[in-house]
């Protein structure tokens, strides 16, 4: 029976949708194209193919394969077609697929594997994760690589220390690179933010960071075997010096993937096992630079916005590494950016090329540092300038020079918390009465997971289920996490910022000309309206944004 015959009897669709779907197939067939309309999901296709084809559909969510059933078959159709050995059953091996109509695969795989195989259908993306998940990402290039060991020598990458000897193996290195994509691309998949490749004692590790976590992604233990390859490789990619393995080094990437631009920022860093590897992805196409985006509390924007559209002074974000303190900062630019203004930039790196904004790479090596590149724009005539850090008392004190001749300074800072900045400031070698008279705000953030809507679980709190700094009574119904396909059965997706705002007003100012201490500062903030972390992340755990759990793992409790 026809495909969309199938579905019509099943009553999924109707003869308008059809045929509509008919018209927009263009060789593709056409459950295909009624999924991606909408009109019907996979699995509904799937169970209704089920019932014509008298065939099983499976849940593979929660399935634990046969690892040892699973390593007798070939590889390469696996990956190819996409078939994943399940487990015995009645004498026969159980294969999920997501297309029973490609018969060619599967009998391909029962021709190579000499076993009889019963089809079973699933949906593609869980057959896929499951794939990955027992096999690893890049499994079937790597088995190619070990099928040409012998003949084109991949090995000998190990004792090449200078780019001639690298090209010898050009070859092997394509394949490389096919393995290093894959591992990219799984992990813009999974909206990672870092790749980690650290070699082991015990053999190569491969970790993603989502949200904010690392986890540990599967890869076959093979690639041990290729680790120097791919090291070379990138180093290629990114412009670094093949031969040298005894000293940090850091590159750039430029990619299209899929259509997207990325931008992967590569760092090694000689270890005791060998070369560790940290791709940090920076997905241009997913960056939208809007204030509105940021998440900033409604009773917050108000003064933010007052903040960033003075004529002079300093506006500074702090944070750790990784938690948003540059994309607030372009947000901040986009917002006040105009004809009229001339904004420009020193950055380690430029992270994000933006129109209209006059940006600078700081270029340690050669002596543009950023003092020295603070210094030199300010004969350029700027209005607004950004400076990516401040590292050191030079730093800080060029940019406070800079507020001082009329011009508006946005940085970031390493601290924990907003009024610590007027303490870290001073012992960098600050005059304190320069960071009262220059500094107008002090803004402290951090990134935590946001609890997946589709499988967030409502629950009755006790006082055991929320840390005790959290204001009581406890409200009637919180949010804890689930697990669902969405998600990755993990209970989060995405994240969400949590913001701590400390404006300087005459009581902060007097407090830094005085050297108090944060802690004093800290509560002269609380007693005029400061919104500490804490609080503000406990704001989000009322709306159901995230849970209790999240904030007391990414901030320090209230206890002052």
């Amino acid at each position: 029976m026809e495909i969309e015959q199938v579905l019509l009897q099943s009553g999924l669709i109707d003869d308008d949708q059809r045929r509509l779907a008919a018209e927009q197939a263009n060789g593709r067939r056409i459950d295909h194209v009624l999924v991606e309309m909408g009109v019907l999901t996979e699995e509904q296709a799937l169970q209704a193919f089920a019932n014509e084809l008298g065939m099983e559909y499976l849940e593979l969510g929660d399935f634990t394969v046969d690892g040892d059933l699973i390593a007798q078959f070939p590889t390469g159709p696996i990956f190819r077609h996409e078939l994943l050995p399940l487990d015995r059953h009645n004498g026969s091996v159980r294969v999920a697929t997501s297309d029973p109509f490609d018969l060619e695969a599967l009998n391909e795989l029962e021709a190579l594997s000499g076993m009889q195989l019963e089809p079973v259908l699933a949906r593609r993306s869980d057959v896929v994760d499951l794939i990955k998940a027992n096999l690893g990402v890049g499994g079937d290039t790597v088995n190619q690589l070990v099928a040409q060991r012998s003949d084109d020598g991949v090995e000998l990458l190990d004792e090449i220390d200078d780019v001639d000897g690298e090209l010898i193996g050009e070859a092997q290195a394509a394949s490389v690179i096919r393995l290093v994509n894959e591992l990219l691309v799984e992990a813009l998949a999974l909206n990672a933010t870092d790749v980690h490749v650290e070699p082991q004692d015990q053999g190569l590790r491969v970790r993603y960071r989502i949200d904010g976590l690392l986890q540990i992604q599967p890869v076959p233990p093979e690639i041990n075997h290729f680790y120097t390859s791919i090291v070379t490789r990138l180093k290629i990619m990114s412009r670094l010096n093949i031969a040298e393995k005894r000293l940090p080094q850091d590159g750039r990437i430029k990619l299209r993937i899929h259509g997207r631009d990325i931008d992967v920022r590569v760092s090694i860093i000689p270890m005791i096992h060998g070369e560790g590897i940290v791709l940090r992805l920076l997905d241009k196409g997913r960056m939208v630079f809007e204030l509105a985006n940021v998440g900033l509390p409604d009773d917050m924007v108000t003064a933010f916005h007052e903040l960033i559209e003075l004529p002079h002074g300093i506006l500074l974000v702090t944070g750790p590494t990784g938690c948003g303190k540059t994309t607030t900062l372009y947000c901040c630019l986009n917002e006040i950016k105009s004809p009229k203004t001339k904004i420009v930039t020193v950055e380690d790196p430029v992270e994000y090329q933006t129109e209209g904004i006059n940006q600078i790479q700081v270029h340690t090596k050669i002596g543009l540092t950023f003092a020295h590149g603070l210094r030199s724009i300010l004969r350029h005539d700027p209005d607004v300038i950004l400076l990516g850090e401040i590292r050191d008392g030079e730093t800080a004190n060029a940019a406070i020079q800079a507020a001082l001749t009329g011009h508006f300074v946005f940085s970031t800072l390493h601290t924990n918390d907003a009024p610590s900045a007027f303490t870290r400031l001073t012992d960098m070698g600050v005059e304190p009465f320069l960071a009262a008279s220059t500094i107008e705000g002090v803004m402290a953030q951090r990134l935590v997971r946001r609890l997946c809507e589709n499988c967030r679980k409502p629950f009755k709190p006790g006082d055991g289920d929320v840390p005790v700094d959290f204001p009581r009574p406890l409200p009637d119904e919180l949010f804890r996490p689930g697990g669902c396909r969405q998600c990755r059965n993990t209970g989060y997706a995405g994240r969400v910022g949590i913001f701590e705002l400390l404006i300087t007003d005459e009581g902060v100012r007097e407090l830094s000309v005085n050297r108090s201490s944060s802690t004093e500062i800290r509560r002269h903030g609380l007693e005029n309206g400061m919104i500490t972390l804490r609080q503000s992340g406990w704001k989000k755990v009322q709306e159901g944004v995230t849970d209790a759990e999240e904030i007391a793992r990414v901030t320090k409790g209230d206890l002052v």
